[in-house]
């Protein structure tokens, strides 16, 4: 899906210096109150939620024929956010976060830890077998039958094979159950592209010091939002006596990163101004 963003996005990317200060020492207050597990990560999926309510042009899919260079965005009713999970093994997942638009912070944190709880479960190799048939057979009925054959003999008879061909046919590739019990892990649908992604680089590296500058929206998505790691900045102010005088901020480097088929600064910025909103009076969290 990265690499078709590389060839049908258009992309533009543009960093974002937003001012938590307030936000994070209301957060930590809430954390410490709110009596359910709540990370950080959680909290600026609910931003990027609420950024997407009021810019619902982003929670979106876009279809675009170069030959007639006609397309059509395809708003979407609900907002699963696709979010990266690394595993203890190195090995890094995309998976969807579904239907987010009324949960709350509480439901949201539940359900995130379900999921991490269900990946530590997850068959990965039947998911990807999975979800690579789905993509084919979404291939063929678009009739894309070259596309559709050269993915079949690469995955499962390529060097990059995810499966055997004669697995299709064996019991535990088609039932989910299994001589343990039912199956708890995760499924192809939830490795799917979602309707938005979300990544969370702050997350990786405590001294972390770069900001991301640009990533490509997993096709067909239209909008990709990122967060680096919060870090003290200082700047220098006037007090009530008209005295310059130097001070230290929580500053929160965000990447927002778009489809410019989809059209400008008419989407992104009344996204930003609802972020903007949501920063300056950080008290809504409680709302959540």
């Amino acid at each position: 899906m990265l690499v078709n963003a590389q060839k049908e996005i258009p992309g533009v990317g543009c960093t974002y210096d937003a001012d938590v200060t307030s936000f994070l020492n209301e957060y930590l207050k809430l954390k410490k109150e709110c009596g359910y597990p709540l990370s950080f990560n959680t909290i600026m999926m609910k931003v990027l939620v609420e950024g997407l309510k009021a810019v619902p042009r982003l929670n979106a899919h876009f279809e675009y024929n170069h030959t007639s260079a006609s397309g059509r965005l395809i708003i979407k009713k609900h907002i699963d956010v696709a979010m990266a999970i690394c595993l203890e093994s190195g090995e890094t997942f995309q998976v969807k976060v579904k239907q987010l638009e009324d949960k709350s912070l509480q439901e949201m944190s539940a359900q995130i830890e379900d999921i991490k709880d269900r990946l530590s479960k997850t068959n990965i190799k039947r998911a990807l077998f999975e979800l690579a048939g789905q993509r084919m057979a979404g291939y063929a009925a678009k009739g894309k039958l070259y596309t559709t054959f050269a993915q079949f003999i690469s995955a499962y008879f390529g060097k990059g094979k995810i499966a055997q061909f004669h697995r299709l046919f064996i019991k535990k590739h088609s039932k989910p159950s299994s001589a343990k019990g039912k199956y708890e892990g995760l499924r192809s649908d939830d490795f799917g592209e979602g309707t938005v992604c979300f990544t969370n680089w702050g997350t990786l590296y405590e001294n972390l010091d770069v900001n991301i500058t640009y990533i490509p929206p997993l096709y067909p998505q239209v909008f990709l939002f990122g967060t680096g790691r919060i870090k003290d900045v200082e700047y220098a102010f006037r007090d009530e006596n008209g005295n310059v005088d130097i001070g230290t901020k929580k500053v929160l480097p965000l990447t927002l990163v778009f489809d410019h088929k989809i059209g400008g600064a008419a989407d992104i910025m009344p996204f930003i101004k609802k972020l903007d909103e949501i920063f300056a009076n950080p008290e809504v969290m409680r709302e959540w």
